[in-house]
């Protein structure tokens, strides 16, 4: 007899199906083998003490600070340790229970809806301006063609075309200006019929800017302020546009002056919320939400955002990750931003992992050799 400790990260349903389980018990025994964890805040001490026996009944268990059970405060912290199965059973059973439990039991629910794709995409990095933080990207009309025709060759899915920097104390730059930058780009690509060979994703907040890409065969509008103007949802609504929902805390000329958060994952997590609904109002029926990593952010919100990306799974779009280069990576291990391919590839095979659909890179070829091998491996 041999023994082999499988890897938690297996690809739950093809192991099984490879084992000989008929698929009746494949769908039964998969919910068993995927173990999820919940961050209770200010849980009501009633609560905690009921969810905690409820989870032990079930096998399940909460994890809760010393003297809960003799109720020492009126609320507590806690964690909810629990399997899929588990998760379906307990979330049903708190529907009924007091102390707030009705409402944590439905938040549970949504996490139960939550999918993470199999296949993730790369999103390659175009930019029209003198003043990106990576000198590397940044492309003239005749570059930017050679350019994207290289991205497609090496795998890319989207190309993503800007004329204006966002790197943190960036220079504001007018809306002609802009339009100046990346009209040359957007018209060289119109002619060659670019749009019909890959996705073309504009990234900007300048309404003009906007139009004349989605009139020239662009699909996706990559909004650093989250469409915050309701003249970019009406062209996204006007032209069936994608539209990327970024948080960022300020502004690009703002936004590392000493950034905090009492929870990065809550406040990111209701800036989706209230942008969501905004889109739906302004009825933009595709979305791309992308937690903007360094975009007024501390290097632990940035490695919180990735290791927990899971989390906004639950709110029901794509996720977008764009960590190249950034330097988040040389706060972790010095280096300078031609040095930081590993660290992006890094980075973003673990926010794959953890539930991006798409990740925006300088390094095409790089990422979708990276991709291939990790979708073998999993």
């Amino acid at each position: 007899m041999q023994v082999e400790k499988l890897s938690s990260s297996l690809h739950v349903n093809k192991t099984l199906k490879d084992l000989g389980v008929d698929s009746g018990g494949v769908s039964i025994l998969a919910s068993k083998m995927k173990l999820h964890f919940f961050y209770i805040r200010a849980l009501h001490v009633g609560g905690a003490n009921i969810l905690k026996q409820d989870a032990l009944s079930i096998g399940a268990d909460l994890a809760v600070p010393r003297g809960t059970v003799l109720a020492l405060t009126s609320h507590v912290d806690a964690i909810l340790i629990v399997n899929t199965k588990q998760l379906k059973i307990l979330s049903k059973k708190e529907l009924s229970q007091p102390f707030g439990l009705r409402e944590l039991a439905l938040e549970l629910q949504s996490f139960l809806k939550s999918h993470i794709s199999k296949k993730a995409k790369v999103m390659g990095v175009i930019n029209a301006n003198d003043d990106s933080f990576y000198r590397q990207s940044r492309f003239k009309e005749r570059e930017a063609l050679h350019v994207s025709y290289k991205m497609l060759e090496d795998g890319a899915d989207i190309i993503d075309i800007g004329g204006v920097s966002s790197r943190p104390g960036s220079l504001h730059v007018s809306k002609t200006e802009e339009l100046e930058r990346v009209k040359p780009i957007i018209d060289s690509l119109y002619e060659q019929k670019f749009h019909d060979k890959i996705t073309l994703s504009i990234d900007s907040y300048t309404p003009t800017v906007i139009r004349y890409a989605l009139d020239r065969g662009f699909g996706i509008v990559n909004d650093i302020t989250g469409l915050s103007d309701d003249n970019v949802c009406k062209l996204c609504s006007q032209y069936g546009a994608t539209a990327v929902i970024m948080h960022m805390k300020g502004t690009p000329q703002t936004m590392q002056d000493s950034p905090s958060y009492d929870s990065v994952i809550s406040e990111v997590s209701d800036f989706f919320t209230q942008r969501v609904q905004k889109a739906k109002e302004f009825n933009i029926q595709n979305l791309i939400l992308d937690v903007g990593v360094g975009f007024g952010k501390r290097l632990e919100d940035n490695i919180m955002l990735i290791s927990q990306l899971e989390h906004f799974l639950k709110i029901g779009y794509p996720l977008l990750v764009g960590a190249s280069r950034k330097s988040m990576i040389d706060a972790i291990s010095s280096s300078s931003v031609d040095e930081r391919l590993g660290g992006s590839i890094a980075l973003h095979v673990k926010a794959i992992q953890n539930g991006a659909e798409i990740v925006r890179v300088h390094d095409v070829k790089e990422h979708v050799q990276a991709i291939k091998v990790l979708e073998a491996l999993q």
